[in-house]
């Protein structure tokens, strides 16, 4: 995906750094509004925050495994925060720099 213009940055820098504080407002104001949809700012973070949400869904089902389970939903858990963080820092530095990790899987959704 090419990368965003310093335009698409300024004006989709809000919607992008909601998509990780309250993300259900951010994706929809992203749906609702056909401007945010073709900003690739704020495509591309909808992206990233997406791929954490679905990551963060199936790492719950692991914590229904007694001890073993409940150790790889913490650590697995505690990632995902980091990661959220390094997201909501690159939204605000203006940034389009993938996720460790899951960033590979963001980049294939295709919408």
């Amino acid at each position: 995906m090419a990368k965003a213009t310093e335009k698409e940055i300024k004006e989709g820098k809000v919607c992008a750094i909601l998509n990780y504080l309250i993300f259900i407002v951010g994706i929809i104001w992203w749906l609702a509004d056909d401007k945010m949809k073709k900003n690739k700012f704020v495509t591309f973070h909808v992206k990233q925050v997406l791929v954490l949400i679905i990551v963060s869904i199936i790492v719950s089902f692991i914590n229904i495994i007694p001890i073993l389970g409940q150790i790889i939903f913490l650590i697995a858990e505690i990632i995902i925060f980091v990661l959220w963080i390094i997201g909501l820092f690159n939204a605000i530095g203006g940034k389009e720099k993938e996720l460790p990790i899951i960033g590979k899987f963001a980049e294939k959704l295709n919408f």
